[in-house]
């Protein structure tokens, strides 16, 4: 049923928000300063495109926090918006809510990316 989920997800609007958080990676990429907030975009595009059957758990420290206020600033907050739209959309049908409830997921995960880690469900 995940197999199903994740090619349904693909298909529905998972491919975007994946090729956006790389695109972001990328450009964080360009900066030797941004390239561990690009291995971490890479992780969560990797994640986005194949999202059923994990989780994310969070925790960190003061570093977590002052990366995930930067990181909020440069790029966090439109990542977050878009997904969280595209989440409320799917929630308006009753078929769309499991994929709603992923989008909304990752628009928390859009808000805090460092501290964070993916879990196998």
């Amino acid at each position: 049923m995940k197999t199903l989920g994740n090619i349904l997800w693909v298909i529905f609007g998972g491919a975007i928000l994946a090729i956006l958080w790389a695109v972001v990676g990328l450009l964080c990429f360009i900066s030797i300063i941004g390239v561990p907030v690009g291995i971490q975009c890479m992780k969560f595009a990797a994640l986005i495109l194949w999202p059923f059957g994990r989780t994310i758990e969070f925790s960190g420290g003061v570093g977590s926090f002052l990366l995930n206020f930067i990181w909020i600033i440069l790029f966090g907050w439109e990542l977050a918006s878009l997904a969280f739209v595209i989440g409320l959309i799917w929630c308006l049908t009753i078929i769309g809510i499991p994929f709603g409830l992923q989008f909304i997921k990752f628009a928390q995960l859009a808000i805090m990316p460092f501290g964070a880690r993916i879990v196998r469900a």
